[in-house]
């Protein structure tokens, strides 16, 4: 079911005046005009009707460009104009209403600002004299891409359509996968001038109360002028702004969405964003894809350890090569030592610049490879790559060494799913090299004990982020989802963030048909 917000009375009167509509259709006019001047996009039309009982006059508002202008001659214009104008009743309001409406998704307002704010989301206002309320009426036509396959998070199995910018489409998208009763659209508007549309998707008899309330508050615990992506609407809801891993899960794939409201989280649809966020959100859901149960169970076990294994190598590889090499060399193999040192014999930087000089380089080109266009941006990525590495190293800057490691590590961090997480680990590659210079090997391990120790302290919305590991919530069953994935077969239990009485999802029927 969904819930759409339309009385707003908290909020002021955008002309200042009045915030109902007046009987009067000369005065509505005169406001709107005065809102509206100077606005070359918006069509005013006022359309005077000679009926047999008596005068009737129509103002006709909406914004070109946002609606279906077609739609709103064949369904508006015309039936007014020419179907029904020597008509008998001087009621023209219900006249409208009862006969003269061609279309299902048509609303009355009584509110004045509402009935605007319905025009600049791409509506149209159709104001009646004689009337306190107005006729709203859908004809959305926004200018939107179509929808593509995704391009951050591709895979190998499973649907290739993802979300857009249109904010019905992606509601769509997933409503399209769930065609349960119980799945939820609870609408709302953030920003006070951009008054942008989002909605809570879930499934009503899924989805913890405590959750929902959570993300309620959170969600209108600011005021701000405008939200244009959902990202946005993510640095409000954080509770801790300091705290550098995601908390919110972001997807732009359909089927992810459904599984995760499947699964008892919900999902955060925000006009304008092609991506849409999933909590509660774990570090384990954050090392999840689509592709894990899509593909063969023994695949997908061994994809996933091998993005686990990713994940240390991105943080830690580069540090831990320092600290080999700068302090504890009798751990080295003595070929490979011999061979660390011939590559470093005609160098005349220290191993941490030498290593901060390369990592420093594969930053800058990946960041203007997502600044230049599609094409030119993989060329410079690959390209510049190669050519920058070779001529470092034939310039006596890095060694061979340094290289092999630095790319190790970069192609370990493309290996992690989610882009916002997979930037942590990038960050924390820094850290890593820092105290691998300062205190060898042992600097690797304080940082690994700091980064188990913070991550326990976190949480997505009651859920701790290193669940199952420390929540008091989960049993053996959640394990059967973590590193080493269960048969699907075998996932009898949703996981902890769905409600504790619906925790089952998959039975076993006998032969005879029953559950």
């Amino acid at each position: 079911m969904e819930t759409s917000i339309r009385k707003n009375k908290d909020i002021s009167s955008i002309d200042g005046g009045s915030l109902y509509i007046s009987k009067d259709i000369r005065e509505n006019v005169a406001r709107i005009e005065g809102i509206f001047s100077g606005c070359g996009d918006v069509v005013k039309k006022k359309l005077h009707l000679p009926m047999a009982g008596g005068e009737g006059d129509i103002y006709i508002l909406y914004i070109d460009g946002l609606c279906n202008n077609e739609f709103v001659s064949e369904t508006i214009i015309k039936p007014l104009t020419w179907e029904w104008r020597d008509n008998v009743s001087p009621d023209l309001m219900n006249l409208i209403w009862e006969y003269g409406a061609q279309t299902a998704d048509i609303t009355k307002e009584d509110n004045f600002d509402n009935a605007v704010w319905a025009a600049m989301k791409g509506d149209t206002a159709v104001f009646v004299s004689g009337a306190t309320e107005a006729l709203i009426v859908s004809t959305k036509k926004f200018p939107l891409r179509g929808i593509d396959e995704s391009s951050v998070e591709s895979g190998m199995r499973g649907a290739r359509d993802s979300f857009n910018e249109g904010f019905r489409t992606s509601t769509a998208l997933i409503r399209r996968r769930i065609r349960d009763t119980g799945l939820k659209v609870e609408q709302g508007v953030i920003g006070r001038r951009s008054r942008t549309d989002y909605a809570l998707m879930y499934i009503e008899d899924l989805a913890e109360k405590e959750l929902l309330d959570g993300i309620r508050e959170r969600i209108s615990a600011y005021e701000i002028d405008a939200i244009y992506d959902s990202a946005m609407a993510e640095h409000l809801m954080e509770k801790k702004w300091y705290n550098p891993f995601p908390v919110f899960q972001s997807t732009t794939r359909p089927d992810k969405a459904a599984a995760a409201i499947a699964d008892g989280r919900v999902a955060i649809v925000c006009d304008n964003s092609p991506e849409v966020l999933l909590v509660p959100a774990t570090m384990n859901t954050l090392f999840q894809t689509a592709d894990d149960y899509y593909n063969r169970w023994p695949v997908a076990v061994f994809a996933r350890i091998i993005r686990y294994a990713a994940a240390f190598i991105a943080i830690f590889l580069p540090g831990i090569y320092i600290a080999l090499t700068c302090f504890e060399r009798e751990m080295l193999p003595d070929k490979l030592l011999y061979a660390i040192a011939n590559a470093r014999s005609n160098l005349s930087f220290p191993i941490v610049v030498e290593v901060l000089i390369m990592e420093l380089l594969f930053e800058l080109l990946r960041e203007a490879g997502i600044r230049l266009p599609e094409k030119l941006g993989n060329t410079i990525g690959v390209v510049g790559g190669l050519i920058v590495g070779q001529a470092a190293v034939e310039a006596g800057i890095v060694s061979t060494i340094v290289v092999i490691v630095v790319a190790l590590t970069a192609i370990a961090s493309f290996a992690i799913p989610n882009e916002a997480f997979a930037s942590i680990f990038r960050l924390f590659k820094f850290v890593a090299i820092i105290f691998g210079a300062l205190f060898g090997i042992f600097g690797c391990y304080i940082l690994m004990m700091f980064l188990i120790v913070y991550l326990s302290g976190i949480e997505s919305f009651g859920v701790p982020y290193l669940s199952p590991l420390i929540s008091d919530r989960c049993d053996t069953q959640a394990y059967k989802d973590f590193v080493l994935r269960a048969p699907i077969i075998s996932m009898f239990f949703r996981p902890e963030f769905a409600d504790r009485r619906q925790r089952v999802r998959l039975r076993r029927r006998s032969k005879g048909g029953s559950k």
